[in-house]
């Protein structure tokens, strides 16, 4: 039976800024920072010989794993992809008060789709960019 979602894994390559962004800015902890290698990560990931850095974090039992390949190397991914996207479209961060944080993530410079909407009385949301794209939504409920 499955209980929960244990983590959400995104690959980067920029490593330390998208470790910075989520550990400053959004509140992570960092429960572990280092490499991978190996052949357990050749079975798991189905990549020739893939290695690179690795952390996991936390926030308040939500916990978020970023991957940098130092081989095999991505490719390079200069478009923002669209929430209509086949795939995971986003990750969402329950807040208490979605204004304050918008401001807040604003002043830090994270881009948002839009200011934040209420949906019917039943709460409040807006989507956001991390550093690499990645699409962040706010919702506070009512």
């Amino acid at each position: 039976m499955i209980k929960r979602i244990e983590h959400v894994g995104i690959s980067t390559k920029n490593y330390q800024v998208l470790l910075d962004f989520y550990c400053n800015i959004i509140g992570f902890k960092v429960l572990y920072d280092g490499v991978f290698q190996g052949e357990l990560y050749v079975s798991i990931m189905v990549l020739d010989k893939p290695r690179g850095r690795v952390a996991l974090l936390d926030l308040d039992g939500t916990q978020l794993e970023i991957f940098e390949f130092s081989h095999p190397e991505a490719p390079d991914s200069t478009r923002i992809r669209p929430v209509n996207h086949q795939g995971i479209t986003h990750i969402c961060f329950s807040v208490s008060d979605i204004n304050a944080e918008y401001q807040r993530l604003t002043d830090a410079g994270m881009i948002f789709h839009c200011t934040p909407i209420s949906f019917s009385g039943e709460g409040k949301a807006t989507y956001g960019r991390d550093p690499d794209g990645n699409v962040i939504e706010l919702y506070e409920s009512i």
